[in-house]
């Protein structure tokens, strides 16, 4: 029992950290987006690309032993990258069609999702206090994210589709992350592969937006051109904010379940607009106070459920 109970608050922490780290994503992304007007697509692969690349030497220096992946692994890990490549496209293209308050609320449905689905496959149960906690969240992250303005819901069918989808490959990206961790596939190592992988496929995206659109191949791969400090950006999105929080996040589900890492994260609508409010003075007005209120409110009572 105690043991259970110190692995529970190892990850409780590994999570939150995770989640601390990725609200800082947003405000990042939306300043290489307004700034330099940067392709998400081409955003998103760099990202990656970065992310990787920073795996690629702090394996080398610290542990090469990491980059041993056994056979009977690499069919689950493309699959894995191909699941993270659709995320990050399906959350792309969420925000070009919806907006980014309504695109957040639509992605953040993975607990919801993912408590579905782990119920299914890893028949994980269920109480009253692990439902009033998803509740509490998204009704938090409506509120956070100004999603309760009905003029924001004047949707499009392929913008909920969009959205929607962002929260169901967020959900499988969860679940296949639980199934790695059972496999005693090392997180790092996981991480590495799967983002490389999925750098790869968003590489063939891009190729593929271009040949639809009938631009030279990759000509907007380069659209930061020699800008030092737009590519520091970038290269900063990639290692700390990207890595530090995906990174932490695959080792907080060794600990946890889908669901309890996943509704950690939904704090990160919270802290971003916290954080927002500090650095680019954005004030928050009390109805966002409230959500961040409510979904903090979630989490506490799902630590507290869980030690029960």
């Amino acid at each position: 029992m105690q043991t259970s109970s110190t692995n529970f608050s190892r990850g409780y922490i590994i999570a939150l950290i995770a989640t601390v780290l990725w609200s800082f994503t947003g405000i990042l992304i939306s300043y290489l987006s307004k700034t330099y007007a940067l392709p998400s697509l081409v955003l998103a692969f760099w990202r990656d690309l970065f992310v990787s690349l920073g795996m690629l030497v702090a394996l080398i220096l610290v542990s090469r032993a990491r980059f041993q992946l056994e056979r009977v692994h690499w069919n689950f890990m493309v699959l894995y990258g191909f699941t993270l490549a659709l995320f990050n496209s399906m959350w792309t293209f969420s925000v070009q069609y919806n907006g980014a308050a309504v695109a957040t609320v639509l992605a953040f449905s993975s607990p919801a999702m993912t408590a579905i689905f782990s119920r299914l496959i890893f028949r994980e149960t269920f109480n009253r206090v692990k439902v009033l906690s998803i509740v509490l969240s998204l009704i938090g992250t409506v509120l956070v994210s100004g999603a309760h303005d009905p003029s924001i819901w004047a949707l499009n069918p392929l913008g909920i589709i969009f959205g929607l989808l962002t929260g169901l490959f967020f959900a499988c990206y969860n679940l296949e992350g639980k199934h790695a961790s059972d496999r005693s596939i090392d997180s790092w190592t996981a991480l590495l592969y799967s983002f490389s992988i999925a750098a790869f496929f968003l590489l063939l995206f891009n190729l593929g937006v271009d040949g639809i659109s009938g631009k030279p191949l990759l000509s907007d791969m380069l659209w930061l051109g020699n800008s030092t400090a737009a590519w520091g950006v970038l290269f900063f999105l990639g290692i700390a904010p990207t890595l530090g929080g995906f990174g932490l996040y695959t080792l907080s589900l060794r600990y946890l379940a889908p669901t309890v890492a996943n509704l950690i994260a939904t704090l990160e609508p919270a802290l971003t607009a916290i954080w927002a409010y500090f650095l680019l003075n954005e004030q928050l007005n009390p109805v966002q106070w409230t959500g961040s209120f409510m979904v903090f409110t979630g989490v506490i009572l799902l630590r507290w459920g869980e030690r029960r």
